[in-house]
């Protein structure tokens, strides 16, 4: 249920400034997008599964914080990145 290196390196070149640039915001969020997705699955088959929730919701809240540190710096960036990773925009 983790991201695999080929596609963390895909993530990277795309939204990074550099293709090493792994602790830009920006390739965060798309890593903790795409960790999100895979668990959504996941639980779709398992609802009873508690400990994913928790690490689901875990994941979830800190995307959102990276997302409003986004938006507080360059809203033009977190429009660009939102519409990008097809997140809705409910961040205050």
């Amino acid at each position: 249920m983790t991201v695999s290196k080929e596609r963390k390196a895909e993530l990277t070149a795309e939204f990074g400034a550099t293709p090493q640039d792994t602790g830009n915001p920006r390739v965060q969020v798309a890593i903790l997008t795409e960790r999100i997705r895979e668990l959504t699955e996941h639980m779709k088959s398992h609802q009873k599964d508690f400990h994913t929730r928790r690490g689901l919701l875990m994941l979830v809240g800190r995307r959102r914080r990276l997302l409003s540190y986004i938006k507080k710096n360059d809203i033009l960036e977190y429009r660009e990145l939102i519409a990008k990773l097809g997140i809705r925009d409910n961040i205050q």
